[in-house]
Parts: C-alpha cells; structure tokens; sequence
C-alpha cells in the first residue's frame, strides 16, 4: 500500500494488512447489492466483448480476459459505476433546480468526459511508475497489452489520475478554448465519404485521416465507448446505438475484418481513402486548398495515399516534414518509426494531361534533390528523410491525370516510389560519405550504411528491407545465408552488426572478404577480441587497409549510430589506429620496404 500526505514529499509504503483485505472484500459485496438494485436500460457493469485487431495491440483477450468488465477489479467498478451514477442525477438537480436544458447537457457531458479519464487509471492495466512514483494509465501507447501486475488507485487520493487532479486538467482545457477564439466551432458526426455540405463551399479542408493499419481506433475507443454509454447514453441516445463502436465502414487497413485477405484490407483502406478525397474534391473552392497529414514508415501505405489522390483529382503542391511524434516513446525504442509527419497541401487538378515517365524523370529528381538538401541542412534524416522526398516526387507527377511508359502502360504509385527511393539512396550516400564518388563502394556496403542511417537497429517490415536494397542493386535473399549482413525473423529483417555475425560462425569463413563490410565486420570482431595483429593481417591481406574509402566507410558508420550504441565504440578504437594500421600496411606490401633501403 502506497500512501501520501498533502504538502509532504515522496511517499510511504507499507506491507498490505489484513484490514486491507477487508475493506476490498466490503466493496465487492457492495457492488453486488449496487448492481441488483441499479434501474438503468442496461446492465451498469460493461460486458461488451473485446474485439481483437489485426495487428496484435489489443492482445487481452489471449489471457482470458474476454470482456470489459474483466479490465476493472470489483472495487474499480464500484467506484466507476458510482461515478457514473452521480453524473447522471446531477443532470436531474439541474434541470429540477431550472437550468436550461442543453446548459445542463452540456455540463454534465463533461462531466461524463471526466469519469471517462479516469477508468483509464483505475483498471487492471494502469502500471506503477518507479522514476516518478506515480500510477499510470492504461495507455501509454496505442494499444490494450497485458499487464501482470497493476496498481490499483484511490479515486479520492488527490493523485495524479484521480477524478479532483483529472477535472482540473478539463477545466484548464474549457478556459483555454473559450479564451482563445469569440467564434463558436461546429461539430458533427458523419462519414468522410459523404459530406453533408454542398459542392464549392469550404475555403479550405485540413484531414489528417488513418495512418493505414498503424492504430485501430474503433476497437481501442470501445474502452472509452462503453463507459460513455452508462453516463451519457441517455443524454446523446443517437451516439450509442451500437453496443461497440461502428466499425463496418471504418477506413482502417485491418486484414482481420477480411477474414485474414491482406490485399482485400489493402483495396478496402485505398478505396474508401478515394472516397474521401474524392469528396473533399466536391466540396472544395476552385482555389481553394486542402492540407493532409500522412505518417507511415512501409512504402504500402505511401502507395495507397498516392493512388487515392491521383485518382481523386487533387495535386500536391508542397510537402513539409513535421516532428510530431515522440522519439522515446515505447514504439520508437523497438521498431522504426517515424519521428515526422508528412504535410501536404493540395488543390484541384484544373486540366488533364499526359506524360511520359521517362520525359518527366529529370524534373523529379531536381524536384526531389533540391528539397532534400533542404531537408538535410534542417535535419531531417534516416526513415523520415526518405518519407520526405515522396512529397517532391508527387508534386511533380501528380500535376498529369496519367503518366505513361513508352509502351503506353500507366506508370503505378508503386514504380514512382522505386524510383525515388533510388535518388534518395545515391543522394544520401553521398552525403553520408562526404563524397561524390560511390564508385569504390561495393552494393552490400552501400545497403549496410544506409540501414543503420535510415533503421539504426530496428527491426524492418520485410517489404521495406527488399526495397531499400534493391535501391542499391543487391537481393536481399542473398545477404541471409550464415554470417550473413541480414537476418531474417519472420515477416521482418534485421540487420546484424559485427559481434552479431561472429555468433552465427565466428567469422571461421575466411573467403568472406568480398565486400568493406565483411572485411570490416571481421576488424571490429578481432578488436573486440584484443587481437591486434590479426586486424593488421586482415587488412593487408584484404588490400583495404590501404584503400581510403575503407576507412571513409568506418567512419561515416560511426557517425551515424547513435551515442552508447557498442558497435560505434568498436569503430572509434578501430579508427584511432587508423595511421599505424596505414603505415604497417605499406610496410609489408612492399612500399615500406623500398623507402627504407632508399634511406
């Protein structure tokens, strides 16, 4: 039991009693009688089913707990339901008391918001926080996971998550937003495939629809739906018809409501995105503009977007890359996303024209190279540099209703992504390299520099890897054979670094000297292991202790992963005996040899 008193530091923890026990037991027995006597439509306690999503972040079903109500302990639920209870009658005592009606709707609606909040920290998936002592709520990211063990919290505490702390927050909300603008907003609820507006009437639209199958919306906001329905379902009867949110025509990329067909939940999520845009075409001015907000990091999704606005009528005419995500939160630790997302803005297609692919290249990649070197003296890098440059690319493609090949066949969002992919790889190579010169730079080097610039250690979609590498003319199947640069775990890659290679044979393979990497993968191995003398053999037998472009390689490598990261440490003390490893080079190839007998 964590305990803390008012104008006091930190807190006091103290072994669970037996009183404690007691008084949970006292609550489960009164929530039993609460139950039984409730005269509400429908059962106060939530036990609408959990609905899984495909892309594993609503995982509690898989440990049995199968409904809403297996989220909340018996005493949470005592204590939500009484919360519930109260805004409802307080909706009563105002009108009793001769407030008006949407006055008092209004109230007790945010009140309802409140209660809501608060059943995110006060149920069996609110975590204690060690570093600031404090509980959690159930989503600190997108998900609904399993926690083995939670903290339970004391509605009343004057906590952090309690309903007194929660409240504040929504009143500083309320005062911010009535102090910020006199004019008052309009909010509906509908579908963005049919707009209830006429045709040319907003100045301007700003969307920032799903981003493909990143979050599944629907199925997270059932946590929040079920309780809304018990504290204002009698007050907004029209917004809980459904038991769960309506997930039908919910514009989402999720292959389980296609019964497992990933191209059919593909198809699904472009054409209901077209409607959309297609509508937002209708009900735009002739000059007026749209601004869309996009952020994925697999090609898929970029492909979908890009189809939907070229088949809507709507140009791109600029791009920007915003932060706006978090880089330390949980998904950024594990996988690679994105710190950026895309800004586009786009207006209506006034004439239908046609090109050629090959006619328009030219224009794309100084399109495309201008803004990336923009883009790099800002700071932009790894995965959003490369997200980045589709904006430039489309801005030029998109201003023709078709772009053809020689052959007459129209050229897919698919290919013109290839296509920038691969001026963004020779671009970012060159700057990561500090040269113009790629030519002593074999394939799998190349691949290996702008993995760990672009994904550091993050594990990749195994689309993405294929496309990254055939950017820079390699097959990804050849990298994974044993002590290979790649490994594969199912549907995603992972490149390996140095300690990770010598695990698969101990780099006991000693034809594997092809490529910089093998040769430098096998360096790092040996100076890890203390082995001086075997790095000076490998370099002089390679050749590449000699070659500049070796140690250019070393180097940019170095620069590019990140502080702490140990594969970088292993490249500085590499690159600290860089001279003498030169010098001992020379010496035994014979150069050495023939300016000493000169002397």
């Amino acid at each position: 039991v964590i305990l803390h008193n008012a104008g006091e530091h930190g807190k006091t923890y103290r072994v669970a009693a037996e009183r404690d026990l007691v008084v949970f037991d006292r609550a489960s027995k009164y929530l039993e009688d609460k139950v039984k006597k409730c005269l509400w439509d429908f059962r106060p306690i939530p036990d609408e089913k959990i609905q899984m999503t495909g892309r594993g972040q609503v995982t509690v079903p898989l440990f049995g707990m199968v409904s809403f109500d297996n989220l909340f302990n018996s005493r949470q639920k005592l204590g939500l339901i009484t919360f519930a209870e109260r805004a409802r009658e307080t909706h009563k005592k105002m009108l009793e008391e001769g407030y008006d009606s949407e006055y008092s709707k209004a109230v007790v609606t945010y009140l309802g918001l409140g209660v809501d909040m608060m059943a995110s920290f006060c149920c069996a998936l609110s975590r204690w926080e060690n570093t600031s002592q404090l509980i959690k709520h159930a989503f600190a990211r997108q998900a609904l996971p399993m926690l083995w063990d939670y903290a339970e919290l004391n509605p009343f505490s004057g906590s952090s998550g309690c309903w007194e702390t929660g409240f504040k927050y929504y009143l500083n909300v309320l005062k911010h937003c009535s102090q910020s603008s006199n004019l008052s907003s309009h909010v509906i609820q509908g579908t963005a495939t049919r707009l209830s507006y006429p045709d040319n009437f907003f100045d301007a639209v700003i969307t920032d629809p799903l981003y493909y199958d990143n979050v599944p919306y629907s199925a997270l906001s059932d946590f929040f739906y079920v309780w809304l329905k018990r504290t204002l379902g009698n007050l907004h009867p029209e917004l809980f018809t459904t038991p769960l949110t309506p997930k039908t025509h919910e514009c989402v990329q999720d292959p389980i409501r296609h019964h497992g067909n990933t191209a059919k939940a593909k198809q699904f999520f472009e054409d209901m995105l077209t409607q959309a845009f297609q509508e937002i075409y209708r009900v735009l001015k002739s000059k007026g503009i749209v601004c869309i907000v996009f952020a994925h990091k697999l090609t898929a999704a970029w492909e979908t977007i890009i189809n939907s606005l070229l088949k809507s009528g709507l140009v791109l005419t600029a791009s920007w890359p915003i932060h706006t995500e978090m880089k330390a939160r949980i998904r950024a630790k594990e996988t690679a996303s994105l710190a950026s997302s895309i800004y586009m803005v786009c207006r209506k297609r006034t004439e239908e024209k046609v090109a050629y692919f090959n006619e328009i290249k030219g224009e794309i990649e100084n399109r495309i190279k201008e803004k990336l070197t923009q883009f790099w003296s800002e700071g932009i890098s790894g995965a959003d540099f490369f997200i980045s440059a589709i904006g430039p690319a489309v801005e030029v493609f998109g201003r023709y209703s078709r772009v053809e090949k020689l052959s007459g066949e129209e050229v897919s969002a698919q290919e013109l992504l290839e296509y920038v992919r691969k001026v963004v790889s020779e671009f970012a190579l060159e700057r990561i390299l500090k040269s113009p010169n790629l030519g002593g730079v074999d394939h799998e080097t190349r691949f290996y520099l702008l993995w760990r610039w672009t994904y550091n250690n993050a594990r990749v979609h195994f689309d993405d890897a294929r496309k990254l590498s055939q950017a820079v003319g390699i097959e990804l199947t050849k990298l994974w054979d044993k002590a290979g640069l790649v490994k594969k775990e199912k549907e995603f890659i992972k490149v390996l670094n140095p300690l990770e290679r010598a695990k698969e044979d101990g780099f006991a393979r000693r034809e594997r000297l092809n490529t910089i990497m093998d040769v430098l993968h096998r360096s790092l191995f040996f100076w890890e292991k203390g082995q001086r003398e075997k790095i000076r053999e490998l370099l002089t037998e390679s050749g590449y202790g000699e070659k500049e472009i070796f140690w250019q390689v070393a180097q940019a490598i170095s620069e590019v992963l990140p502080e702490g990261d140990k594969e970088k440490q292993l490249l500085q003390g590499l690159l600290y005996g860089k001279e003498s490893y030169l010098k001992e080079a020379k010496v035994l190839s014979g150069e050495g040899q023939l300016k000493i007998f000169k002397e």
